[in-house]
């Protein structure tokens, strides 16, 4: 993870990285909406990271991924501890990635479903 970068800002810390799956985690405090709930945009920002750089991994040496389109449905609320991102490969192309990312919180509950496509293209 660079300095400076929004997932750096945000606490998030990779703990799998291959390109069909990477995981990550993220805490709660820190990226909270004024209620004390962890923030739904935090959540999508997990989720365009972990898939972002799974879809990275698979366009391979000397190409990019970039976000293209993300939907994020919020199942429930997390207001301590950290969430836990799995990005799951649903296509994999020359052109495009798409990733299921599934945020779960410490007791394994699902906090999140989000779907992130990337065009993937030369550098």
């Amino acid at each position: 993870m660079h300095d400076g970068t929004l997932a750096s800002r945000m606490g998030i810390e990779f703990v799998e990285a291959g390109p069909g799956r990477v995981v990550g985690r993220m805490p709660v405090e820190g990226n909270t909406q004024p209620y004390g709930l962890l923030h739904g945009g935090a959540s999508a920002v997990l989720a365009e990271t972990l898939g972002s750089v799974a879809a990275a991994i698979h366009a391979g040496p000397g190409r990019i991924a970039l976000g293209v389109e993300i939907n994020a449905t919020h199942h429930r609320s997390a207001r301590s501890g950290h969430v836990t991102g799995v990005a799951t490969l649903l296509h994999g192309g020359r052109t495009l990635a798409t990733y299921q990312i599934e945020i779960t919180d410490e007791e394994g509950r699902r906090v999140c479903t989000s779907r992130l496509t990337c065009v993937l293209r030369d550098r």
